[in-house]
């Protein structure tokens, strides 16, 4: 069953629009996730654990499927977050692979991404090609992203919970796969980790409204039509996904204002014929962070993408 939920006083959307300023912008979203998980507490945290049951994922990534959690605000979709990690600990694997969003935090990494999506350069022209993470050489933006902060702190709180060491986590974050995460840099050592282990995925693959560029005629309030667009529209990707078109993926995720187009890309190549589909969705309004009129918020999906072979 697919529900709406949303939205955090708190934490909020993501996504830098044009003529912001990325580095204050990236401290403050810190900022922000840090006081939404104060204001959890523990007692919090183990709710949104709890809420998180309702869904078993297990089976879908024992059998080779992907589950795909947002990473807007804890308060509004922790508990999807927190069905990834039960799926992870149930599935009995004894490693979990995390394929992340990057975000562009500066303006390099911006006008790269923008120039290999729009097709006027190829990822080997930037420095920024390929798969960063711990324990790898290499670039180390991915040390200052928050994409995947309220999934540490729900698996650390749920391993604690559980009292078990819990399986290896391996952090990956691709970037500029433009349309060939074949050919990504570091792609081969993924697969092998991805090989023997369960994989998972992040994504807040919509943006919307007034903060986000679009025009004041064209906001949707999320309960005013706008979340029957975000459905249509990231049903539309995991569409393309299913298809391999990923070339068609990437251009969709620039109209979409997605997060995950590289990520997206990678875990469909690594594993294959999927087939996707949306079990829950929630939104997080980001108004107050981009300083924006309503509407200005954030879809935050909870996606299941079973192995063809399983579906």
């Amino acid at each position: 069953m697919q529900k709406v939920v949303g939205s955090s006083p708190i934490i909020r959307s993501l996504r830098s629009p044009m003529n912001l300023d990325r580095q204050t912008l990236k401290e403050k979203i810190h900022e922000l996730y840090r006081a939404e998980h104060a204001a959890l507490g523990e007692r919090g945290t183990l709710e949104l654990l709890e809420r998180g049951r309702e869904w078993d994922l297990a089976p879908t990534l024992a059998a080779g499927g992907v589950v795909v959690f947002p990473h807007a605000g804890v308060a509004d979709c922790g508990h999807q977050i927190a069905a990834a990690v039960h799926g992870c600990l149930d599935s009995g694997a004894d490693r979990v692979v995390v394929i992340s969003v990057l975000h562009a935090f500066t303006d390099e990494m911006d006008e790269a991404r923008r120039r290999v999506s729009a097709g006027e350069a190829e990822p080997s022209a930037f420095a920024f090609w390929g798969v960063q993470g711990p324990g790898l050489d290499g670039r180390d933006e991915w040390m200052h992203d928050h994409a995947l902060v309220s999934w540490r702190h729900l698996w650390a709180a749920e391993v604690k919970r559980r009292g078990i060491r819990g399986p290896e986590v391996a952090e990956r974050y691709p970037y500029l796969a433009g349309g060939h995460p074949e050919r990504l840099p570091g792609i081969e050592e993924l697969a092998a980790l991805a090989e023997d282990g369960v994989v998972v995925s992040t994504a807040d693959p919509f943006h919307h409204g007034i903060g986000y560029g679009d025009s004041a005629e064209r906001s949707l309030a999320p309960h005013e039509g706008g979340l029957d667009l975000a459905r249509a529209t990231i049903e539309e990707g995991i569409a393309l996904l299913e298809r391999g078109d990923y070339a068609g993926y990437d251009r969709h995720c620039v109209d979409a204002k997605s997060d995950a187009r590289d990520a997206g890309q990678v875990f469909r190549f690594l594993r294959g014929e999927l087939r996707g589909e949306i079990v829950d969705l929630a939104y997080t309004d980001a108004g107050e962070l981009y300083e924006a009129p309503d509407p200005t918020w954030v879809a935050a999906p909870l996606v299941e993408w079973r192995a063809a072979a399983a579906a």
